[in-house]
């Protein structure tokens, strides 16, 4: 019987002693102040990138979704990662300027069918919430720019 309570005695502590590892900080301790704490060189630049048929007040299904880290690396779903974070840097972040009107030249038709973008999440260390909806498809085909393209 010793040898059981002995045994369950050893388990608590080590469990116990697993829980105090796993939980640093836990008893208050701020994580900036403590030695060899893991800081992040860059702002966080994460976003989930939407395209939906309609205005975006109607209720619609999302059509495609992709998300879009841009730090340290660009990472994520997008298809074209790399070149949609290099835009996004280009513009300094600025979704307008990225979902602009078509260049010069391109042509579309002028039916009314809306596609509605959204870009959430946060985009070097700030909160975005940017919707924008193009007058149809072929506009938003049209538009300045890759971030959307997918």
């Amino acid at each position: 019987m010793r040898k059981t309570l002995g045994r369950t005695t050893l388990v608590a502590a080590l469990a116990l002693a697993g829980a105090a590892v796993a939980v640093p900080g836990a008893a208050g301790a701020d994580q900036h102040d403590t030695p060899g704490a893991a800081m992040s060189l860059y702002a966080p630049s994460a976003l989930v990138l939407t395209v939906a048929p309609g205005t975006g007040d109607d209720g619609a299904s999302v059509l495609r979704a992709v998300t879009l880290s841009c730090a340290p690396t660009p990472s994520g779903t997008h298809p074209a990662a790399k070149g949609a974070c290099q835009e996004l840097r280009h513009n300094q972040g600025n979704f307008a300027a990225i979902t602009a009107g078509p260049p010069a030249g391109v042509m579309c038709t002028k039916e009314w069918k809306p596609t509605t973008v959204t870009a959430e999440g946060v985009w070097e260390g700030q909160r975005v919430s940017y919707k924008y909806t193009f007058g149809n498809p072929c506009l938003k085909q049209a538009s300045q720019g890759i971030v959307f393209d997918f």
